[in-house]
């Protein structure tokens, strides 16, 4: 009852604001600055006490409470109308049973007469106006409703209905991207440390059966086990380098320009270091973005700028290559699902021949964290 009870007030109320809402568009348009700002504070707290609709923070121009004062009129004049007239009738029924005066009413219809009371047709009527009463309120509550999330943003629950959604596809989407990594970690080992270490393998053996020959096989098996560890340290690196957790991101992406056979232009512009999860985020999709570049766009010049805005870090990485990157690319999309499920956001743009450019935006601390 009381949830009733506040939702009729809501709307009654949201009458009288719509009804000084067109009022002051038709006579006070000039200085709508001044006031619609008001305004507008009021309709949300309308909402919010009465409707029980909470909107995201924000403002809403005149747009909205033209839409909402229409709607708000008609709405609550229907309401007030069919329940007053109702109430009307519940009283004369009631004044009928307290003093006895029901009269009879007889009902001509083609071919059927119905003799009934003035209190049976009262307590009728009564009960249909109170129901149409009922359906414009709740009508009219449900079109606020939709007026404040076009305008106004989705409410709290809505809120919640979308970030369950988005967590549960960002959680899809790391068991995807772990999945490609592992996927990946095996191919780096099978087609490189597997194949060196088969190699070294048959030159020990050829070693151990050509006694005359061993001295240059051993030599030769030495030569590969140097280049197996090499491949073992790269494949290492490539997995997650040490120097992001010893030396920090800074550190990390100077091994990365070091190790790429293009220029890397590095411009780091942090004032601390970020949370460990945002950290490795922004390395892979530097270092990602770095071997898409070289590989397939054919790059001759890289350039990384790291920088912050208030609560959040970003990373750009940009070239001069054959552009035309698919965002929904195995790799690219495996960076979006990490940096989205930091609550980050991820954007590829790449026109053909004309270069691409990858960036993520990043909280310093995410809400998982």
């Amino acid at each position: 009852m009381d949830v009733i009870l506040r939702r009729l007030a809501g709307v009654l109320a949201g009458m009288v604001t719509g009804a000084a809402a067109l009022v002051l568009l038709a006579l006070a348009w000039p200085a709508r600055g001044r006031w619609a700002p008001r305004l507008v504070a009021l309709e949300r707290a309308r909402l919010r006490v009465f409707l029980g609709y909470e909107p995201e923070p924000g403002g809403a121009g005149t747009g909205y409470l033209a839409a909402r004062a229409v709607a708000g009129l008609i709405g609550g004049y229907a309401t007030l109308a069919f329940g007053f007239v109702g109430v009307l009738f519940l009283t004369g029924a009631g004044w009928a049973v307290a003093t006895g005066s029901a009269t009879p009413v007889v009902l001509r219809f083609p071919g059927i007469n119905l003799t009934t009371d003035s209190l049976t047709i009262g307590l009728a009527c009564a009960a249909v106006l109170l129901a149409l009463a009922g359906l414009c309120c709740w009508a009219t509550v449900a079109a606020e409703h939709r007026l404040a999330e076009r305008f106004l943003g989705p409410g709290v629950q809505e809120r919640l209905r979308r970030r369950i959604a988005e967590l549960t596809t960002t959680r899809y989407g790391i068991v995807r991207a772990v999945d490609d990594e592992r996927r990946r970690i095996e191919r780096d080992l099978h087609d490189g440390v597997q194949q060196r270490g088969v190699a070294l393998a048959m030159l020990l053996g050829r070693a151990r059966h050509s006694p005359a020959d061993a001295p240059a096989l051993v030599d030769q098996a030495y030569a590969e086990s140097r280049r197996l560890l090499d491949e073992l340290r790269s494949v290492a690196w490539r997995i997650y380098p040490t120097a992001l957790d010893e030396l920090g991101l800074r550190a990390a992406l100077d091994g990365v320009a070091e190790r790429s056979p293009v220029p890397v232009t590095v411009h780091y512009d942090l004032s601390e270091r970020p949370a460990r999860e945002v950290e490795t985020a922004l390395y892979f999709v530097a270092r990602e973005a770095i071997t898409n570049a070289i590989k397939h766009a054919r790059a001759r010049d890289i350039l990384v700028v790291l920088g912050e805005d208030g609560k959040a870090v970003r990373v750009d990485v940009s070239d001069d290559g054959a552009g035309g990157a698919d965002p929904s690319g195995g790799g690219l999309s495996g960076l979006a699902r990490r940096v989205l499920a930091l609550d980050g956001a991820f954007e590829v743009v790449s026109p053909a021949g004309g270069g691409t450019r990858v960036t993520a935006t990043l909280p310093k601390e995410p809400a998982c964290g």
